[in-house]
């Protein structure tokens, strides 16, 4: 039997509510089901899903989670969300303290930028964001309530990576690979989800972490050399076409999606020169529209995910024809 990996990247609440979109068609139009993976990697949003599904959250309740519907069966059957008051709303607000977040992350960083992303050398620039992740961390405990990795109700899920950044070295932590720091599956996830700038750091044991989209939006290549047969990549924050926007927001939010793109481009090369066949899904033009430029704006929901049930798709049916 082929062994199979699925990589949910990060993108925001609209990001991590397209992806949705994109599991659900993996499922029912491919027969290709997140839970029958033998592993899950997350970053940031796609941190929020990969521990969701392992811990037995189906694709149809996910749908009903993220498009502001009743759940109406499984581990998060009663959970009350408000997406707004677990991100703070669509605007990073206005930091605590005026200073560098990681001053020796930043130092470092410059001294070394051929081996870090810029990305992540100047998210240590970046003053330490004031909102709180306590309510996406008790979002997981609700679905594992003793911090423990995917407890799925049949006792059979796939394993779980959740990825972050080190706040100081900006080097990769996988948690729950073999070898990684020590920490609750909530943890994991908080840290994976903090946006410098945006959301206050999380410390775990002594170090501290941030969002691991500083360092790679997807981190396909964390699979490289594991030997997978096949990996599926769902990466909202690429870019496979554009929409052609007319402001200039969406035209520099379309550049840095082709930088992105580029990046996961590399990353993917890598896999598959190991051996792995890669298919990767990102948004249609169709889904940059109706996400707009804002990816924390969480009143765009129900549209961004009923435009990624209509196009994920025929996205994923191209990849597997190819």
């Amino acid at each position: 039997m082929s062994r199979r990996a699925i990589v949910i990247g990060g993108g925001g609440v609209l990001g991590g509510t397209w992806a949705v979109g994109a599991l659900s068609a993996l499922e029912k139009e491919l027969g290709i089901a997140a839970s029958d993976a033998d592993l899950l990697v997350g970053t940031s949003a796609g941190s929020v899903l990969a521990a969701l599904i392992a811990c037995g959250v189906s694709t149809e309740e996910l749908c009903q989670h993220y498009g502001q519907e009743k759940v109406t069966s499984g581990p998060l059957l009663g959970y009350e969300w408000n997406p707004v008051r677990a991100t703070g709303g669509s605007r990073p607000g206005w930091p605590r303290i005026l200073r560098p977040g990681s001053p020796k992350l930043f130092g470092s960083g410059l001294l070394k930028l051929g081996e870090l992303p810029l990305t992540a050398v100047l998210s240590g620039l970046l003053p330490p964001g004031a909102k709180s992740l306590e309510r996406v961390g008790h979002l997981v405990d609700a679905v594992s309530p003793l911090g423990e990795w995917a407890q799925s109700p049949s006792g059979s899920h796939p394993d779980v990576w959740v990825v972050a950044m080190d706040y100081e070295t900006g080097k990769r932590a996988v948690f729950g690979r073999t070898g990684a720091p020590i920490a609750s599956l909530s943890e994991a996830v908080m840290a994976s989800c903090a946006i410098p700038g945006w959301f206050s750091p999380i410390k775990i044991g002594a170090r501290t972490y941030i969002d691991g989209g500083a360092v790679s939006a997807t981190s396909v290549d964390v699979l490289s050399h594991e030997g997978f047969d096949e990996v599926y990549v769902i990466a909202p924050m690429s870019l496979t076409q554009s929409d052609h926007p007319k402001s200039l927001t969406a035209k520099l939010e379309r550049q840095w999606r082709g930088v992105v793109s580029r990046a996961a481009a590399h990353e993917i090369a890598d896999v598959v020169a190991c051996g792995s066949r890669v298919f990767l899904a990102s948004p249609t033009a169709e889904d940059l529209t109706a996400m707009g430029t804002n990816l924390m704006d969480s009143t765009r929901r129900r549209i961004v995910l009923e435009t990624s049930l209509r196009t994920s798709p025929h996205t994923w049916s191209e990849q597997l024809v190819g």
